[in-house]
């Protein structure tokens, strides 16, 4: 049964904020999973212009919203609008999921975290060394979940100084073993001893209007000859399937990850926060998310 057949009187709304927003695989994957939940909601892509966020936010608490979902540009701004943080939420100064309050007012958390980490729990990184690309947004939830996973050494690799000060400063106080370097030095130096590398950079992502955009890389062959052939390359981007990069490193011998299961584990943590439902079908959502890419 479609989404459209299920809509009723009754229905309840959940959705995910952004701009833009009509690109996101996150309806699809939610409505995918209420189906097979069985649950009266439904989850629709919102626009949200940040000058009208507050107003948004504030109007579909209102409304009587199940729960949102936050993405870009506004998981930094949104946390100000929240009644109550998580810690992991305050500490990344970073929100993706909005849970209504009983008192009211809305919960802000982050389960980027979980999505990021879901993939890489199946083997032991204790002692282990990382190389993150990117000191953006979505980089502090990778190194949070590095952190998390027991890494012993963890460096941020990025091309402008001032930003990976300020990153290496807001990380100082729960993130001991990680050290920024320039983006040169990271791939001279942390690179051929690197056990697992994050790419969380959109260089390599398939977009209008630059027709080679999927074909570019943020590593070349050259450098990612230097990597051991046992290490891990987990790319955050998800479109195409496989990037250049991860087409590379697997060539190279490397066990290659995509971002498509972390947006996944993502969304189904955020469900069952929303819900209080433990069992969320997390295949039904991943072959949905899969279905609509292809």
């Amino acid at each position: 049964m479609n989404a459209e057949a299920r809509i009723q009187g009754s229905t309840a709304l959940v959705g995910v904020l952004g701009d833009p927003v009509r690109h996101s695989l996150s309806p699809v994957m939610h409505n995918a999973a209420l189906e097979a939940m069985g649950l009266d909601w439904a989850y629709l892509a919102l626009p949200a212009p940040a000058a009208e966020l507050a107003t948004v936010v504030r109007a579909l608490e209102a409304m009587g919203c199940r729960g949102l979902n936050v993405t870009i540009p506004h998981k930094q701004a949104v946390a100000a609008l929240c009644s109550e943080l998580s810690p992991l939420a305050e500490r990344l100064g970073a929100v993706n999921t909005l849970v209504p309050r009983q008192g009211g007012g809305w919960l802000g958390t982050n389960t980027d975290v979980e999505g990021f980490c879901a993939p890489l729990r199946e083997a032991s990184w204790s002692g282990k060394r990382a190389l993150v690309l990117g000191c953006g947004g979505s980089a502090r939830a990778v190194v949070a979940g590095l952190v998390e996973l027991g890494f012993a050494e963890i460096v941020l690799a990025g091309r402008r100084a001032e930003a990976l000060q300020a990153f290496q400063a807001d990380c100082q106080g729960w993130a001991p073993q990680l050290k920024t370097l320039s983006w040169e030095n990271a791939v001279s130096e942390a690179l051929p001893h690197a056990d697992l590398v994050v790419n969380t950079t959109p260089v390599g992502m398939a977009s209008a209007p630059a027709a080679s955009a999927a074909q570019a890389c943020p590593l070349s062959h050259a450098e990612l000859e230097t990597l051991p052939s046992q290490a891990w390359v987990y790319d955050l981007i998800y479109t195409p399937r496989p990037t250049a990069l991860l087409k590379h490193a697997a060539a190279n011998g490397c066990r290659s990850l995509d971002g498509l299961r972390m947006l996944v584990e993502q969304g189904a943590a955020s469900l069952r926060l929303w819900s209080g439902h433990s069992d969320v079908p997390v295949e039904a959502m991943h072959e949905a998310a899969l279905h609509q890419l292809q």
